[in-house]
């Protein structure tokens, strides 16, 4: 996750406690100029953020449309083909490229010396999108579709969830360097959840999907049947979420 300040060092309105760059795009989007006005309130990192979101939800999307061809194979004749890994390649793909776009907008933000208060908020929605909710997305392609995996998935992107809404509201007072740019993560950030989709691609790659997924289903066949895997989901929810574990930003 990027760090994008809602307050930069230099330039800062003592009085409001904003910068001028936020106080401009404060009064742009206060400003009912026509339906499209927003777009001129948008900063060049801004629009690398959705950037971000733009994989997210496409990774979202590649992964409903795997669920789809899978579905259309098994209710079609048994010499159908099997329906096509591009998908899940493609939703697993979208997500290191949401990662580069994470990591590029906070750096274009600290070399304009341009801060925006729409920025850190659109940046932590798309960090949800491409860090929480599509790599449970994934999971749930790839065949963790038990009733209680749902739960512990869901737990998993809540966490995430929490953890950026709680990066918001702490973010100033975490210690920070001359740039203006804090020193560690509370609790590992959400784009860490990468570790878990390269695990998944793994899977793929091997064919280790839907009855085949690694370590197989615990209690088949009953209503508490769920595959240990999500676990790794819950563990890796819990570290985003922890107030003492402290990580070094790069």
């Amino acid at each position: 996750m990027s760090q994008r300040p809602s307050k930069m060092a230099n330039g800062s309105n003592k009085a409001s406690g904003t910068t001028p760059s936020e106080d401009k795009q404060k009064r742009i989007l206060a400003q009912n100029t026509g339906h499209f006005s927003m777009v001129r309130a948008l900063h060049l990192a801004d629009l690398i953020t959705l950037g971000n979101g733009f994989c997210g939800i496409m990774s979202i999307f590649s992964s409903l449309r795997y669920c789809l061809d899978q579905s259309a194979s098994t209710t079609s004749s048994l010499l159908s083909p099997a329906p096509a890994k591009t998908n899940l390649w493609l939703a697993l793909s979208f997500m290191p490229f949401g990662l580069f776009f994470d990591f590029l907008d906070g750096r274009v933000a600290r070399w304009r010396q341009k801060s925006s208060l729409m920025g850190a908020q659109l940046d932590s929605l798309a960090d949800l999108i491409s860090f929480g909710v599509s790599p449970a997305a994934a999971a749930f392609a790839l065949g963790i579709r038990t009733d209680v995996d749902h739960f512990l998935l869901c737990f998993f992107a809540l966490c995430g969830l929490a953890r950026l809404a709680r990066f918001n509201v702490t973010t100033g007072d975490v210690p920070h360097d001359a740039s203006g740019k804090a020193k560690y993560f509370e609790g590992t950030p959400i784009p860490s959840s990468l570790g878990i989709a390269a695990w998944m691609a793994v899977w793929v790659w091997n064919g280790w999907i839907h009855a085949d997924i690694p370590f197989g289903v615990w209690g088949a066949g009953t209503a508490w049947a769920f595959h240990p895997v999500a676990l790794v989901f819950v563990a890796h929810g819990c570290a985003m979420v922890s107030k003492t574990l402290h990580v070094p930003k790069p």
